[in-house]
């Protein structure tokens, strides 16, 4: 009797502990976002039991350190060891919680944000987990197209390159009927910011527009250019420039002509000043000699002046 009683519990335990195991689903093929819009991580329990009282944990499978993207825990959201980058930008719907729906809203996606994520969701006598791949779609700038030159053939090189995209876009030169033309060499590139794309090309259409376009999936950019119809001749660019050379050479020429001739100017001037200085010194040298004659001359004046006064007064006296 006993043994049938220790047979019944543990298998009444079996069937508790099976009828409380419940499956969380994630998303069969990856979510795709876009740069600097929301995107929402779905999760869920299958059975759309509540989660309420349950652990909720968002993390990166694709990173070595610091993997908590989002945690709910106790009721409580609790990112004190969140990713810096996600700060104020994840979070749970506690009102979906309810449901079983653990998705996570990430706001404002960035390039970064692209990798592995994990839901897990844990209770007091089971857990379970889902996987979700992100992949970040980022449209960059639009493509800059330059011109590297002519060859002697009259052929004109061009190069298209744009950057900031995720993942990698094509990058592609069409003439002005649509018709894709034949690249010279590419480069790709990646960063933080996401891909730079560099492509050149030559053409020999003249009076025609020449299109770089940059797609990726349901995005694109397009520069245009036309080139001259006027065909490059490198004796005649040679000349000209031979010629602004000569003309370059000979304005510095006149520039230091007229340079040495205000300087020998500004000597004669010095040489001017300095023979009238001399002049005015040896007049005031002149004038000074002068007036101690003057004086000197007042000075007999004074004295026979003197000897006058004192015979008239001798002659009163008699």
């Amino acid at each position: 009797m006993k043994f049938i009683c220790m047979t019944l519990l543990i298998i009444s335990g079996i069937t508790d502990s099976r009828s409380e195991q419940y499956d969380v689903v994630g998303p069969v093929d990856p979510v795709f976002a876009v740069a600097g819009e929301d995107v929402i991580l779905p999760c869920s329990v299958k059975s759309n039991i509540s989660v309420v009282d349950m652990r909720v944990e968002w993390f990166r499978l694709d990173l070595k350190d610091s993997q908590l993207v989002h945690l709910y825990d106790d009721h409580e959201d609790r990112n004190t060891d969140q990713i810096e980058s996600y700060r104020g930008r994840t979070e749970l719907t506690h009102q979906e919680l309810k449901r079983g729906n653990a998705s996570l809203k990430l706001s404002s996606v960035q390039v970064s944000d692209e990798g592995v994520y994990k839901c897990f969701i844990q209770s007091k006598s089971w857990y379970d987990d889902a996987t979700v791949d992100v992949s970040v779609e980022a449209v960059g700038r639009p493509p800059v197209i330059t011109v590297d030159g002519f060859d002697d053939s009259g052929g004109l090189h061009l190069q298209c390159e744009s950057e900031g995209w995720s993942p990698e876009p094509d990058l592609e030169w069409l003439d002005s009927e649509g018709v894709s033309l034949s690249s010279e060499t590419t480069e790709a590139h990646r960063n933080t910011d996401g891909f730079s794309v560099k492509q050149t090309v030559t053409v020999y259409e003249r009076d025609s527009m020449i299109h770089c376009r940059v797609k990726l999936r349901h995005h694109m950019l397009e520069t245009q250019i036309i080139t001259s119809s006027k065909r490059f001749n490198p004796r005649r660019t040679s000349i000209i420039l031979i010629s602004a050379v000569v003309v370059l050479i000979v304005i510095a020429g006149m520039l230091i002509a007229a340079f040495v001739h205000k300087n020998i100017m500004l000597d004669q001037l010095k040489n001017e000043n300095r023979g009238i200085k001399q002049e005015c010194d040896q007049l005031q040298i002149e004038m000074s000699r002068k007036q101690q004659e003057c004086d000197q001359i007042q000075t007999e004046i004074n004295s026979i002046q003197q000897e006058c006064d004192q015979l008239q007064i001798e002659m009163s006296s008699k």
